[in-house]
């Protein structure tokens, strides 16, 4: 693998258009991966616009790759040519901090080095992501996707799906808990699932009635409409952790105040600065928490997971050709629950 066929955002303003990449030569400890699949995060709009400020241009965005292993590099004996294989949020770190001698490569204090937009160590370019045919990865973050799960739906697992069960498994949600999660979106969906498949009892809070039926469907033991007062009141200090999975600005407080003495609530998503009422914690002795994915180590413990409980997330699968309309879809939440781009059309650019 040398160039590649791909879809990159030339500037902040510019839609994204076919571009081709040079893939760095294969190492003793990488992987070649032919992409199938690639999953479509909104942190990828937020980076190729540059609402989050340092994007270098052309972006080729994409972190929730899957595709099958075409080459091996010499030192690599864990993996075989054919494997159906995962690339996450991250193809490196410093491998030496506290952070990654302990698995927690997400929180590397030298910096991680993400699978897009990022410094790339072995060629000192800029990493790209899976909006590709073919990706070149270390062999130590590659992950593997059990045998049961369809593909395509199992590519959203690399980042949402990690994004909400590392939270759930670090605060020790589990049977007899009963566990809130805040909106029903890419994230909220597969929150729901997964607290569900880990035995609580599941409250998806939203501010749309459309959801009720949905959110019941994907787990949900109960759905209250968060705009509703009196519904609200009915679950004071009643819940054993919350994950909060919202990125547009909302009020923390009604929420804190659910939770039980001595519970927490957990932010996944990245909203405005919204006023936080002191009172709301220490009332209760309560925590507000936050979390990012997981590292390589619980990444794959939660594909296992995944394939023991046939957990996967829904999805809507498009051509690349489509990828500006799905950006603009996406901003109007206008998607149930994850596009997933079939990098087999790239082959038509």
């Amino acid at each position: 693998m040398s160039t590649v066929k791909a879809y990159a955002a030339p500037s902040a303003t510019a839609p994204l258009a076919p571009h081709t990449i040079t893939r760095r030569p294969l190492g003793p400890r990488d992987v070649q991966i032919d992409i199938l699949y690639c999953g479509v995060c909104h942190s990828d709009l937020h980076t190729v616009r540059d609402e989050w400020d340092g994007t270098t241009y052309p972006c080729v965005p994409g972190h929730e790759i899957v595709g099958k292993i075409a080459a091996l590099g010499s030192a690599v004996n864990n993996f075989q040519v054919g494997d159906a294989v995962g690339v996450g949020c991250m193809v490196n770190s410093c491998r030496t901090c506290p952070s990654c001698r302990e698995g927690e490569e997400q929180f590397c204090e030298q910096g991680a080095t993400f699978t897009y937009n990022s410094p790339e160590k072995e060629t000192g370019g800029n990493t790209y992501g899976g909006y590709s045919q073919g990706v070149v990865v270390d062999a130590d973050f590659v992950l593997r996707i059990p045998s049961n799960l369809d593909l395509a739906a199992a590519a959203p697992l690399l980042c949402a799906g990690i994004t909400t069960y590392s939270p759930l498994r670090h605060w020790q949600v589990g049977p007899g808990q009963k566990v809130g999660i805040v909106g029903l979106g890419g994230l909220g969906h597969m929150g729901v699932k997964l607290a569900r498949a880990f035995g609580a009892h599941v409250v998806l809070f939203t501010t749309s009635p459309g959801k009720t039926a949905d959110a019941q469907r994907l787990g949900a033991h109960e759905v209250v409409i968060s705009k509703d007062k009196a519904a609200m009141q009915q679950h004071l200090n009643s819940f054993d952790f919350i994950l909060d999975t919202v990125s547009a600005p909302h009020d923390l407080n009604a929420y804190l105040m659910l939770l039980k003495r001595d519970a927490t609530m957990t932010l996944v998503g990245l909203p405005e600065p919204t006023p936080l009422a002191a009172g709301s914690l220490i009332f209760g002795r309560r925590r507000l928490a936050g979390s990012l994915i997981g590292g390589i180590r619980e990444t794959q413990e939660m594909l296992d997971f995944c394939g023991q409980h046939s957990i996967t997330s829904d999805i809507e699968l498009i051509p690349i050709q489509k990828i500006n309309e799905a950006y603009e879809r996406m901003l109007k939440s206008d998607v149930k629950y994850r596009f997933v781009i079939d990098i087999q059309s790239l082959a038509q650019t």
